[in-house]
């Protein structure tokens, strides 16, 4: 689902970051209105900075970047009123309370809505009179997260947002996106390293892994596509299709597979015995693809 104006939540296309050590890209991607896509890749893969680069943070080298098709241009404010951001920095003054750091914010917005505000506030016990300072590290990421959607922004940008955060906390957060979403209208792009996060909210998962998106498929396909199969063979089978990784011991082999049905199916036509497929959790397949032992980019990843 996209906005009235057709265009999706944001588009990159062909972005690049270059930093002495580190290249983030070219990253073509896109998100459409009512969708979650989590982002997911070892630290230092160039999560924050692909965030940073749509929100406005860290200035791009190459390729564009749009918000609802309004180009995110340095000299121009109208591409960043759709947006709501939480990063792992949370940016308030910390000698001024709460409520007076919301207050803040609030003037930046003509759509600001202060009934929600105070359902947010009093749905998360927030003590606004605190300064920010005084707050425990779940109270900031409270404030955070109501600061961000006090606006009713169309794109939320929460790069590691609940990080070391108790889980009753964070089941509080998610539950506030959640509810976020139901009218449709809004997109997330969600960076995490905490994989149960994804698997209650996402709707896709992109893998970024040293600077390059490799895969993008959605949360149900990655669960039915990928299998760990063992088999046994009096020879090495390492032409199957659809392998991402082949171990093998004598007569015994394993592989695991991004397309489950389809080397399978070889193995049959091959006459390989003992045929057995088990299931991986996003965990398990997280940590394979972002191994990067011998990955192709997917066409997936567009």
């Amino acid at each position: 689902m996209t906005r009235p104006n057709g265009h999706p939540a944001f588009a990159l296309d062909g972005l690049t970051k270059r930093y002495p050590a580190f290249t983030l890209g070219p990253v073509t991607l896109s998100l459409d209105a009512g969708l979650v896509l989590a982002l997911v890749g070892p630290n230092g893969a160039g999560k924050t900075t692909l965030i940073n680069c749509i929100v406005g943070l860290a200035r791009r080298d190459g390729g564009e970047v749009a918000v609802f098709g309004r180009p995110n241009l340095p000299n121009r404010t109208d591409w960043k009123r759709d947006i709501g951001y939480v990063g792992e920095l949370k940016g308030f003054y910390p000698d001024w309370s709460a409520a007076r750091n919301l207050a803040f914010v609030r003037e930046y917005y003509q759509t600001w809505d202060e009934a929600l505000v105070a359902r947010l506030v009093a749905r998360f016990a927030l003590p606004l009179e605190k300064r920010v300072n005084q707050l425990s590290t779940g109270n900031r990421a409270k404030l955070a997260l109501v600061a961000a959607l006090g606006h009713r922004p169309r794109l939320l940008l929460l790069d590691e947002p609940f990080s070391g955060l108790d889980p009753l906390v964070r089941a509080e957060a998610l539950d506030t996106l959640w509810e976020s979403l139901e009218d449709g209208s809004t997109a997330i792009l969600y960076s995490t390293h905490i994989l149960s996060d994804i698997a209650r909210l996402a709707d896709e998962v992109a893998f970024l892994v040293d600077g390059r998106l490799v895969l993008r498929q959605s949360r149900d396909g990655l669960a039915e596509a990928w299998r760990r199969i063992t088999f046994g063979a009096s020879r090495s089978l390492d032409d199957l299709p659809g392998v991402h990784r082949h171990q093998t011991d004598g007569r015994v082999q394993q592989v695991v597979s991004v397309d489950a049905e389809r080397t399978l199916a070889a193995l049959h036509a091959a006459g390989a015995q003992q045929i057995e497929a088990a299931r991986m959790t996003l965990d398990e397949i997280a940590v394979e693809i972002m191994k990067g032992e011998s990955w192709k980019i997917s066409s997936k990843a567009s």
